[in-house]
């Protein structure tokens, strides 16, 4: 597998560290956390690339951090919870959720879970295309951005990166119009659509995993308004 980063909340030290041992069978790195006010903390410094959360948690619950990841963010999240009530699975997954695990559960079959999940949410990388046949795309490109949206590959100065469904979309949105800034309304509808009920903070948090995925990324913050891909010779009117 890819080296994901991925955080397990319970505050359970058994099946933390029960399930951080077999996900690092599988060299994902871990981090295991008791609550999710560390949780929280860890979202905003450091974000993993998938949650594995309990619901019974002390403090906030796990409902409400689930909740709150989900109207800023876009990750897999992965619920386990000794809940095994149809309402508590159905609210989980309204929430948010990816997919809900009742304890006790099988540590193989969260780790499948997991894999599915990530191979789902992050374009793997496809070594064995030919460059005649990757040629013939379709290209958006602007100096070291190119952008394959028939494959939801992105390459910076040649280098893959691997991007989420809404990192890719955002930042194909950027690339089509170099140098337009966008409100940030205007990309919480092309990016999540017009029936998107989340903070428009989402908005700003994409941004900031963008930054800290391609470092010399020319995205700008435009005071009031919302953000533009910055080009040089100018380009489309903002």
């Amino acid at each position: 597998m890819e080296d994901y980063f991925i955080a397990v909340v319970d505050d359970d030290l058994h099946i933390r560290n029960l399930v951080e041992a077999y996900l690092a069978k599988e060299n994902f790195r871990t981090i295991g956390l008791s609550s999710a006010e560390e949780a929280w903390t860890l979202w905003r410094d450091n974000p993993p690339d998938l949650w594995v959360l309990d619901i019974m948690l002390p403090g906030m619950d796990g409902y409400e951090l689930c909740r709150r990841i989900r109207e800023e963010g876009d990750v897999p999240i992965v619920i386990i919870s000794a809940k095994d009530g149809e309402v508590d699975k159905i609210m989980g997954l309204e929430l948010g959720s990816d997919d809900y695990l009742v304890k006790p559960f099988s540590p193989r079959e969260l780790v499948a879970r997991v894999k599915r999940l990530l191979q789902r949410w992050y374009k793997p990388r496809r070594t064995e295309r030919s460059e005649e046949t990757a040629s013939a795309q379709p290209v958006v490109g602007i100096g070291p951005l190119q952008l394959l949206p028939e494959e939801r590959r992105a390459f910076w100065d040649k280098q893959e990166i691997d991007l989420t469904f809404k990192e890719f979309a955002l930042l194909q949105v950027f690339a089509e119009h170099p140098n337009r800034a966008f409100a940030r309304e205007e990309l919480l509808v092309l990016v999540w659509g017009d029936d998107y009920f989340g903070s428009d903070r989402a908005v700003d948090h994409l941004i900031k995993r963008l930054r800290k995925k391609i470092e010399q990324l020319p995205v700008e913050a435009v005071w009031g308004h919302g953000y533009r891909l910055r080009t040089e010779g100018g380009g489309e009117a903002s």
